[in-house]
């Protein structure tokens, strides 16, 4: 049932890439595992899915321990306390979350300690959702020249949970906005931002045509969760 499910959403991203003319290459799929047991994560790893993405660290730190037996590249995708930093500083490859200067200090220092330079996203609050973490979309020039002079991480791009919209199609606009806000940062700055995380299970599909090259897909691989 896991290789089935992981062959559906392969089948389905495979499909976006080829209308949006990219190559399946340019696009991570990564499995957002949040409440999901230990165990079914090693069946996906099993079938090929490779990366997983968890939102809460007390969670993570059990399944890391779990499954440590495993090569599994490890992000964060959810909000990051930043009392917590140091249980997973590492342990993740990259951090989805950053949208705040104590969260940016923490992380490069967390990060310096150890000799390691984190990579993160900067998440975006493109929808200016009072009940979102993410960075206003004005705010963010500023706060990516701060992030540059910090030391111990690297910021690899955008990340965005636009709001939710029944027609996949209502969402588009969003992820347009986090590209271009990415290609003014480029351009400004002068600066490769590799990552656009955007696009979850209902409308991935859409954001792959608009650029996305990290899909977190939780639903659609591992059923409903509580």
């Amino acid at each position: 049932m896991s290789c089935e499910r992981l062959d559906y959403v392969e089948e389905k991203i495979l499909k976006a890439c080829e209308r949006a003319k990219r190559k399946r290459e340019e696009v991570l799929l990564l499995g957002a595992s949040k409440s999901v047991p230990a165990e079914r994560l090693r069946d996906f790893f099993q079938c090929g899915l490779r990366v997983f993405g968890e939102n809460r660290v007390q969670e993570f730190l059990k399944k890391w321990e779990s499954l440590k037996d495993l090569p599994i590249d490890w992000h964060f995708i959810g909000r990051l306390q930043s009392n917590k930093v140091k249980y997973i500083i590492d342990k993740v490859s990259l951090i989805h979350s950053l949208d705040r200067q104590s969260l940016l200090e923490e992380l490069s220092k967390r990060a310096e300690n150890i000799g390691k330079v984190q990579e993160v996203l900067i998440e975006v609050n493109v929808g200016g959702e009072e009940t979102k973490g993410g960075v206003e979309p004005s705010n963010l020039k500023g706060f990516f020249e701060v992030c540059l002079k910090a030391k111990g991480i690297k910021v690899t791009g955008l990340m965005c949970i636009p709001p939710y919209r029944e027609d996949p199609e209502e969402v588009r606009p969003y992820f347009a906005m986090l590209r271009k806000l990415r290609d003014e940062l480029e351009e400004e700055f002068k600066v490769r931002l590799t990552h656009l995380s955007m696009g979850m299970s209902h409308d991935f599909e859409v954001a792959i045509e608009e650029g996305a090259t990290i899909v977190r897909i939780g639903t659609l691989l591992f059923g409903s969760r509580v």
